[in-house]
């Protein structure tokens, strides 16, 4: 008789851990997958470079989106496709500031904590037809004053203190464009692949 009991609570218990996670397995199966814009869908800080692999890891569990400071974290909602309730960040509306909470709570291998320096989010790139202090429009230096990295990874034009220049050692955390003041973002970022000044060749 205890035997039969214990079995039968191992299928309660298993078909309560089944059926919980059920929702979750479905909405990514019938979410459509409409396209993201990659500079404004980056991933948070510590995710697998491999997105296939940090969907396949990632739970969707919202621990990161609920300790962020800033609350930067958003979530691929119906839209996403398998890519649903999965956390991204748009530097545009919040930047990541860099503070690892995300990575020290993810349950999963989907984000792993990185030192600081070592985070690829991607990098900063400008388009230097669009800055004002590229194109003698004005002065400005938000993006490098707001950089948590500091001069390393942005820094001013030698003998031209106003026009930004970023480095190899921008980790992409989007602090740059949030403050960017003018309204067509001549900064964003992109794929280290794509380099840090936006080419117009045709």
């Amino acid at each position: 008789m205890q035997r039969r009991t214990f079995l039968q609570k191992i299928l309660y218990g298993t078909g309560v851990v089944l059926s919980s996670s059920l929702p979750f397995a479905l909405s990514r199966f019938i979410s459509p997958d409409v396209k993201a814009e990659p500079a404004t869908h980056l991933r948070p800080p510590g995710a697998l470079k491999d997105d296939s692999a940090f969907i396949n890891a990632c739970i969707g569990c919202g621990l990161c989106g609920e300790v962020c400071p800033p609350k930067c974290i958003q979530f691929y909602k119906r839209e996403g496709g398998n890519k649903v309730n999965t956390p991204f960040i748009n530097p545009e509306v919040k930047a990541c500031t860099l503070c690892n909470k995300c990575m020290e709570v993810c349950p999963t291998a989907s984000l792993q904590e990185t030192p600081r320096l070592e985070i690829d989010m991607g990098i900063s790139q400008i388009d230097r037809l669009a800055c004002y202090p590229w194109v003698d429009r004005g002065i400005c230096g938000a993006c490098v004053s707001i950089c948590p990295l500091g001069e390393k990874a942005i820094s001013f034009k030698m003998w031209n203190q106003y026009r930004p220049i970023v480095h190899d050692a921008c980790v992409g955390c989007g602090l740059c464009v949030e403050v960017c003041p003018h309204p067509s973002l001549p900064i964003r970022i992109v794929d280290r692949s794509k380099g840090t000044v936006m080419s117009h060749s045709l």
